[in-house]
């Protein structure tokens, strides 16, 4: 028996459970002049969270948009945007608990996918998340770099006032849309704290659009960081990319070539880009634009099997027959025929056996089968059924999702 309840959160409680979230995560209580500018980005709705009585101790937060799968439909998915747990009651069930209620729930309401960044990645494997779509960190040398002759070129890129970054960088997202598997839309609630807080009148960071024959067709948001010490005093500033996203590569190239372009800048790092990215390419000197660091991004978790596979296109195969293992959600445990005309179930023999973490780094193309056997993470009766799921699942651009939260 446990000495804790788990339950979904009221309208009185929000507050309370928003700051406990923050201190699980080292940042400080919101203030009160923030939480009336930003506490409508916290609402009650799925946010379950434990109880001491009627103390909040652990939080688990999620909000529904959509996220696009491999051949471009869109699917519903719970976007998991804040797991926290006070320190003294850390190991003690409640963090499994309130994740079991979450799973629970998403399912219920029917979302074939729950998605997350995960700040403890060795955690979530143990509810059925799997890393599917990597970001890379880019580091772009300055003032030397530039761009190569015959990079695309054309409109021209404006900055926006912090009002203006408001009120127009929402309506562009979407105009600009899902054109990546991995890509997640974002609500109403998602742009007061993830986007207004930075870039708007109370923020630091700056916002630029790329405008083309059709109009606005591009943005990005960075901000700059002094790199100066009294024993490098021309070291300079460096220039933090937090967004860039272009509906095509003439815009997403004026964008670049803007931040190249911006004064007294000894180097520009961008987080959580593209892995497949094209910017070593872009420059005259390729050696100017550096991958430092390739990590996890986008953590999935297949909610309904049958109705993720089935939503996703494949390549040219021969169809494979999966038998998954999901311990959280037995009713996905079974075997699935995947194929070029979809998915479903079935009651033939297995090609491949996995767990359904390992069917998540599949999905939207990441990872391949065979470098998942190789490691353990799939049983295969013969390496031909491999061969015929690295075809099925790959996808000809990376995965990649662009969005915190």
């Amino acid at each position: 028996m446990t000495d804790f309840a788990v339950r979904l959160i009221t309208e009185a409680e929000r507050r309370s459970t928003f700051d406990l979230l923050s201190r699980s995560l080292h940042s400080n209580r919101v203030s009160d002049e923030d939480w009336s500018r930003y506490g409508e980005s916290w609402p009650a709705e799925h946010k379950f969270a434990a109880f001491d009585g009627d103390v909040p101790i652990g939080v688990a937060s999620s909000y529904e948009t959509e996220i696009a799968v491999p051949g471009g439909r869109v699917l519903g998915v719970a976007a998991v945007d804040g797991v926290g747990v006070r320190a003294d009651w850390t190991r003690r069930g409640v963090f499994s608990a309130m994740m079991a209620a979450q799973l629970a729930d998403v399912a219920a309401r029917g979302l074939p996918l729950a998605a997350l960044h995960a700040s403890e990645p060795t955690i979530y494997g143990r509810f059925g998340y799997g890393s599917a779509a990597l970001g890379k960190t880019a580091w772009i040398d300055r003032p030397a770099a530039r761009l190569h002759e015959r990079v695309p070129a054309g409109g021209r890129v404006r900055m926006l006032t912090p009002d203006e970054a408001v009120k127009e960088i929402p309506g562009l997202y979407q105009r600009i849309g899902l054109h990546r598997a991995g890509m997640m839309g974002r609500p109403e609630v998602w742009w007061p704290i993830m986007h207004d807080r930075l870039a708007g009148p109370d923020g630091h960071h700056v916002t630029v659009v790329h405008s083309g024959p059709d109009g606005d067709d591009g943005f990005a948001v960075y901000a700059t960081v002094d790199r100066r010490t009294p024993e490098s005093p021309d070291k300079g500033v460096m220039l933090k990319v937090r967004e860039l996203h272009a509906a095509d590569p003439v815009a997403r190239a004026a964008l670049w070539r803007f931040l190249l372009s911006v004064d007294l800048v000894s180097g520009i790092r961008a987080r959580f880009r593209p892995v497949d990215e094209p910017l070593a390419a872009m420059m005259a000197d390729h050696r100017h634009a550096l991958t430092a660091d390739v990590e996890d991004d986008l953590w999935v978790r297949l909610v309904d099997v049958v109705a993720a596979l089935d939503a996703r296109t494949y390549r040219s195969a021969a169809p494979v027959v999966l038998a998954v293992v999901d311990r959280k959600l037995p009713a996905n445990a079974g075997h699935y025929e995947v194929g070029p005309s979809g998915a479903r179930r079935t009651e033939a023999a297995a090609h491949l056996t996995l767990e359904v973490d390992t069917l998540a780094m599949l999905y939207l193309g990441e990872w391949s089968a065979t470098a998942l056997a190789e490691v353990g993470r799939i049983t295969a009766r013969d390496s031909a059924a491999l061969a015929r799921a690295d075809e099925l699942f790959t996808t000809v651009t990376a995965p990649w999702c662009g969005t915190y939260f």
